[in-house]
């Protein structure tokens, strides 16, 4: 088939939805489809802008491209779900958070007026809209699926994409860091991961990554006295992540309710635990408390205990990562594919 993979772009921003659109695009390509990567610059300020961006896909002729038929679309985050296609499929990576489950929180710039309260509105009819005609929906966990549901009162099936470097990591020694490894913004909450470190008395943490608050995250670990217990190595290359998870203690990885999280199933595939919090949304879908790491509250105190226990206990790591590779043994693109370029009935 021809097919095209429809995904927003952040210009000079780079996550993990650029990543799912280039890994399913190489699978497909591998499978023997015909596949490309359409992408639209995305802008959400002013709010105005939301539903300019949606139109901008709206108007997309993607039936054809330069006289070729386009047999299938698949569109991934907001907004480019808002495509039109005769068969399109939704892999929902997840949608315009900010005016849903982020809503009410210091990560959503949506405020009680009743002008945001329209905007809010006005975009909770366009998903119903634009989702609903797909022929086939799926969501990359069950907590954007279950998302999907509760604001928008439509199902979609969970399906999880496998990590870039799937078949690739391998397990190590049990160093004496514990890793971060992913975009450094707000939502992420590697401070709660700096000051329970300073809340321990050994051990060290590695955060690689770039992003928005890396600097901010730099005079954190200087004013918190651990700034020599902190390594920021910023982008690392392949091979370098490889050996960062095949050799780490463990992983920690508590962001706000994720939408599937990429660093849980790494670390897993690399036999490595994973410190996290009740509320990490999609990562908890991997990681139960003292079975393949430590679930806490969100809470500094109880993640320096969790980071204590894997500092002090190596053969308890291992144990913990062990059984955690065995949960991410059956992720693959084949699962993916076959799900993704199956036959499904019109919605008309």
């Amino acid at each position: 088939m021809n097919i095209l993979i429809c995904s927003a772009q952040v210009p000079f921003a780079r996550g993990g939805a650029e990543m799912l659109a280039e890994g399913l695009c190489d699978a497909l390509r591998t499978r023997g489809h015909r596949a490309e990567i359409v992408a639209l610059p995305f802008q959400w300020l002013p709010h105005a802008q939301l539903f300019q961006s949606a139109l901008a896909w709206r108007l997309l002729d993607l039936r054809n491209a330069n006289g070729v038929q386009v047999d299938r679309v698949i569109a991934t985050k907001f907004p480019s779900y808002a495509a039109q296609h005769p068969h399109k499929i939704v892999w929902l990576v997840h949608q315009y958070r900010q005016a849903y489950d982020w809503y009410g929180t210091p990560l959503s710039e949506f405020t009680a007026s009743p002008q945001d309260q329209q905007t809010r509105e006005k975009l909770f009819t366009l998903d119903r809209r634009m989702l609903g005609e797909a022929r086939a929906r799926f969501a990359i966990s069950k907590n954007v699926a279950a998302r999907l549901k509760r604001f928008n009162a439509l199902d979609a099936t969970p399906l999880y994409p496998p990590p870039k470097l799937t078949g690739k990591f391998f397990a190590g020694a049990y160093g004496d860091y514990v890793l971060y490894v992913g975009r450094l913004d707000r939502a992420k909450r590697i401070d709660l991961l700096l000051r329970a470190l300073a809340k321990t008395k050994r051990g060290r943490v590695v955060i690689a990554g770039t992003g928005a608050a890396e600097q901010t995250l730099v005079r954190l670990a200087h004013s918190l006295g651990i700034a020599s217990r902190v390594e920021f190595p910023g982008f690392v290359d392949d091979a370098r992540v490889l050996d960062l998870y095949a050799n780490a203690r463990a992983v920690f990885y508590a962001p706000l309710d994720e939408d599937y999280g990429f660093v849980t199933v790494e670390a897993l595939m690399a036999a490595r635990p994973v410190i996290t919090t009740d509320d990490a949304g999609g990562v908890l879908e991997f990681i139960e408390n003292e079975n393949d790491g430590w679930v806490t509250r969100t809470d500094e105190n109880e993640i320096a205990r969790s980071l204590t226990r894997a500092f002090e206990d190596a053969a308890t790591c291992r144990a913990l990562g062990e059984r955690g590779r065995e949960r991410v043994r059956d992720i693959s693109w084949d699962a993916v594919v076959n799900a993704l370029t199956a036959d499904y009935a019109s919605t008309d």
